[in-house]
C-alpha cells in the first residue's frame, strides 16, 4: 500500500516521503506508532500544506552535512595495529573499527555508512575510504594505518635462540668432557703397559 511518512525513518525515508509499504507492515507497525498515514487526497493536501516546512527542515539537514563533510576531511586518522615485518596485520581495519576509531574523536558515525576499499584492511598504509552522508554528499577520508610487532612472536624468537644457544654449549661440554675422559683412559693404559714392561725386564 502506499503511505505518507510522518517522520523520518533510517530505514525507509523522510518526512513527507510517498512510500510503497506491505500491509501488515503498516498495521503492526508505521500506523500504532504514528510513523505514516494512508496515502489519499486528504493525507496529500496536509502534507502540500507543510511543504515549505519539510524543505526548509531538509536544508538545514543538508548544511549539517556539509559542515559535518568539513569537518571529517580536515581529521587526520590514525591506527596502530600488531603486525608482521611484512606489513601484513594480525587481523584488519574493517568499518565497524574506523566508526570506533571516529567516535573517540567525537564522530558517531554508523559503520554502514563507511565504505571501505576491498571491505577492510589488512596491511600498513594509508588508505582512502568514504563516508556517506545526508543525500549525495560524501566525505572522503583517509587513516593511516601503522603497524606494531607481535610482542609474544618477538619473545619467543628470543626464547628459542636462548634454548638454541644453550644446547650447542651444553653439546660443546659434553664433547670436551669426552675428550678428556678419553685422553685420561688413552694415559692410563700407557702407563699400564709401560709398568708391565718394566716387570718382565726385571724378571
Amino acid at each position: 500500500m502506499k503511505v505518507i511518512l510522518n517522520t523520518d525513518i533510517k530505514t525507509l525515508g523522510e518526512e513527507g516521503d510517498v512510500k510503497n509499504v506491505a500491509d501488515g507492515y503498516f498495521r503492526n507497525f508505521l500506523r500504532p506508532r504514528r510513523l505514516a498515514v494512508p496515502y489519499n487526497a486528504a493525507t496529500v493536501a496536509f502534507f502540500e500544506s507543510r511543504k515549505a516546512e519539510i524543505e526548509a527542515r531538509k536544508e538545514q539537514k543538508r548544511k549539517d552535512s556539509a559542515s559535518l563533510k568539513e569537518k571529517l576531511e580536515a581529521l587526520h586518522l590514525e591506527i596502530t595495529m600488531p603486525a608482521g615485518k611484512n606489513g601484513k596485520l594480525f587481523g584488519a581495519v574493517s568499518a565497524q573499527v574506523v566508526s570506533e576509531l571516529l567516535a573517540k574523536h567525537g564522530f558517531e558515525i554508523e559503520r554502514k555508512r563507511i565504505e571501505i576499499p576491498g571491505v577492510s584492511i589488512k596491511s600498513v598504509g594509508n588508505y582512502h575510504f568514504n563516508v556517506k552522508l545526508y543525500e549525495s554528499q560524501i566525505a572522503q577520508m583517509v587513516v593511516s594505518v601503522k603497524g606494531e610487532e607481535d610482542k609474544s612472536a618477538e619473545g619467543k624468537a628470543a626464547d628459542d635462540d636462548k634454548a638454541k644457544k644453550a644446547e650447542a654449549e651444553n653439546a660443546d661440554e659434553n664433547s670436551a668432557g669426552e675428550s678428556a675422559e678419553t685422553v685420561a683412559a688413552e694415559t692410563s693404559e700407557s702407563v699400564s703397559q709401560e709398568s708391565a714392561q718394566s716387570d718382565g725386564a726385571e724378571a
